[in-house]
């Protein structure tokens, strides 16, 4: 599917990048940093126009938080009433609704580029908690455009070893993440012990 998709770069450009980033937000797995490299190296080349290009990706990268968030805050009331039934997991929701609040800006913010594997959940969760939405749009536009710029920029940059980028990308994302949801469990693990 990889192959296809970036097959469709040079023809479809913004339109198709538009749409990969909005359902990438969405956690639909869709290759999008790999198809803005590759839209990067299409403009170092002529082939394509940077301004609509970054235009649709940060366009549809704003949308798919958008739509994100308020699935949380839809999905999130329900959830929330239904997980506040019980005084124990109440006094759990209110703790991680507080520390979401403390921390939201910073976390909404390093998903949307560096821990971009965590954005869709931490779209949800935002809407879930009710966190701001002016506080929340600021946070993910600016970090989907550091994410949008770097990608574009870096496929543009470094346009003749596109393919050896995408694999760097990709692994160090992972990595990533996966340290990051580590450190994470981690830490919930040691105040288990301690409280224990």
């Amino acid at each position: 599917m990889t192959e296809t998709l970036l097959a469709l770069v040079p023809e479809y450009g913004a339109l198709l990048l538009g749409l990969a980033t909005y359902l990438s937000c969405l956690a639909v797995p869709l290759p999008s940093s790999l198809l803005m490299l590759a839209a990067g190296a299409f403009i170092a080349s002529g082939d394509l126009a940077a301004a609509p290009v970054a235009l649709a990706a940060l366009g549809g990268a704003v949308a798919g938080d958008q739509t994100g968030y308020a699935l949380g805050r839809w999905i999130g009331a329900p959830l929330r009433a239904r997980l506040t039934r019980r005084p124990a997991t109440a006094h759990l929701v209110a703790q991680a609704e507080s520390r979401l609040h403390a921390a939201a800006t910073p976390a909404v913010f390093l998903t949307r580029w560096l821990f971009s594997a965590l954005g869709p959940y931490v779209n949800l969760l935002a809407g879930a908690a009710r966190l701001p939405h002016a506080r929340f749009t600021l946070a993910a536009t600016g970090g989907e455009a550091v994410w949008v710029t770097a990608y574009t920029g870096a496929g543009y940059t470094f346009a003749d070893q596109i393919e050896a980028l995408a694999q760097a990308a990709s692994a160090l994302g992972g990595a990533l993440a996966a340290g990051l949801v580590a450190l994470l469990l981690g830490r919930v693990l040691w105040r288990a012990l301690r409280q224990a």
